[in-house]
């Protein structure tokens, strides 16, 4: 059965937009909650969200369906994504959602869904649902109705947990470091943390209002968080995103070091120390080719997987490793998370920081890579930009082009009606010219 409802990361869209609407959350989480909860036991889920208006509504009406299954439902507030995954399972809850479009604007939202281990459901679980939702498979529970309960302490959990994952006695004394919450997940619980440890801690991006999630802030438009780090003389900048599952690296002179780059210095630490599972590390296609050659420099196997931390966690679980992410920032430690979770990656780079007492523009940057080049070109819902006739020849032309100097990496967004055109070359000119006739090609189509 075809997916109607269920993208590469749960459902999303616009909100009070069809799937995004009160109504359609109600009838979702009735669905859900009848799926997990088919027996005569007390089932239980979790929920969390971002800090965007529409949380709060979305929030109320999975509350309702969940209920109405017969579920009682344990409510966190803001929560990092990361932190209801392992709420999820601490709480030995059925079920754990998360309600938050990631690094999209605020009138984007998305329901996330964990299973009782805390890792994301799988492809199979997400299309019974589907076909649940499809057939009118499920109703309310007439035998019971669920509780709610707000749970006042689950931010304070996920701070305790944070520090866990560092030595005890460790402590961040003398390091300065700017902390932009993208006015996201993370607000309250990421400046504590920093701050418990003993660092001094610069807040940007740390008043939410419901509509300034991810805007001008956040691990996607760091330069408020860089200007502020030269303008402190901060040691080094930290910048979430709106769900606080992600994270870039900025060093005390502003610059940025993405997903890749931190990537490449925890493996080499881990497998320095021995803690490198398999001596292997786990990626997506986008990771740039200087990550793979300094990889390789130093005994290190990468792995890639399609785009999406989901199928990155998927590969991890197969093959026993216990470090993956993505280039745009998911960091995913499975000895500490079960998704990515920037503020836990982001301690792992202050403890370097602080062991090695070296400046964070030496430690952020462990290889040079190749000249890559992304452009993101929207198209109107329902048309197919990929099959153009244009489109294809544009591809093989630059395909040609680049020869085995470099190469290029054309695909549909899982969240978003955008068509990502990434290259890399060794020529950065020819880079990008190929990729902007390709750009051209796919907005003509």
């Amino acid at each position: 059965m075809a997916r109607k409802y269920f993208g590469t990361d749960g459902v999303r869209g616009r909100a009070n937009v069809f799937p995004m609407t009160a109504d359609f959350a109600v009838r979702l989480a009735t669905a859900v909650g009848y799926y997990f909860a088919r027996d005569a036991k007390q089932h239980r889920v979790v929920i969390g969200k971002d800090t965007r208006r529409s949380s709060y509504m979305l929030e109320s009406a999975l509350t309702a369906g969940f209920t109405a299954a017969g579920m009682d439902v344990f409510v966190l507030g803001p929560m990092p994504t990361p932190a209801v995954g392992r709420m999820t399972h601490s709480m030995r809850a059925d079920l754990g959602v998360m309600i938050s479009a990631s690094h999209n604007p605020f009138h984007d939202n998305g329901i996330k869904f964990f299973g009782p281990d805390g890792f994301k459901l799988s492809d199979s679980v997400e299309e019974e649902i589907e076909a649940m939702l499809q057939n009118d498979d499920f109703g309310p529970n007439q035998e019971r109705i669920g509780r709610v309960t707000a749970l006042h302490d689950a931010q304070a959990r996920y701070v305790e947990f944070a520090k866990t994952t560092l030595p005890s006695q460790f402590r961040l004394e003398g390091l300065k470091v700017v902390l932009d919450c993208a006015n996201g997940a993370a607000y309250k619980v990421a400046p504590e943390v920093l701050w418990e440890l003993g660092a001094e801690v610069i807040t940007v991006g740390n008043t939410p209002d419901g509509k300034n999630i991810n805007d001008k802030c956040g691990s996607t438009s760091p330069e408020l968080a860089g200007q502020t780090v030269r303008d402190t003389g901060a040691d080094v900048g930290i910048c979430l995103d709106g769900d606080a599952d992600r994270i870039i690296i900025l060093d005390e002179n502003g610059q940025v070091a993405d997903g890749d780059q931190l990537m490449a210095l925890i493996a080499t630490s881990w497998a320095e120390q021995g803690k490198l599972k398999n001596n292997t590390l786990v990626s997506t296609v986008m990771s740039n080719l200087g990550l793979e050659h300094y990889l390789l420099d130093h005994g290190i196997t990468l792995k890639r997987t399609p785009v999406g931390d989901r199928y990155v966690v998927e590969e991890m679980r197969a093959g026993g490793f216990n470090l993956g992410g993505e280039q745009s920032g998911h960091i995913v430690m499975t000895d500490y998370a079960t998704t990515g979770d920037g503020l836990v990656a982001g301690l792992q780079f202050l403890h370097m920081l602080k062991e090695r007492g070296v400046p964070a523009s030496v430690l952020a940057r462990r290889f040079e890579p190749v000249p890559q080049m992304l452009k993101n070109v929207r198209f109107d819902l329902g048309a197919t930009p990929l099959d153009n006739v244009d489109v294809q020849r544009a591809i093989d032309l630059g395909n040609e082009k680049l020869g085995t100097d470099g190469r290029l990496l054309i695909r549909k967004s899982g969240t978003e009606p955008l068509i990502r055109v990434m290259g890399e070359s060794v020529d950065a000119a020819l880079l990008e010219n190929v990729v902007n006739d390709i750009a051209q090609a796919v907005a003509d189509a």
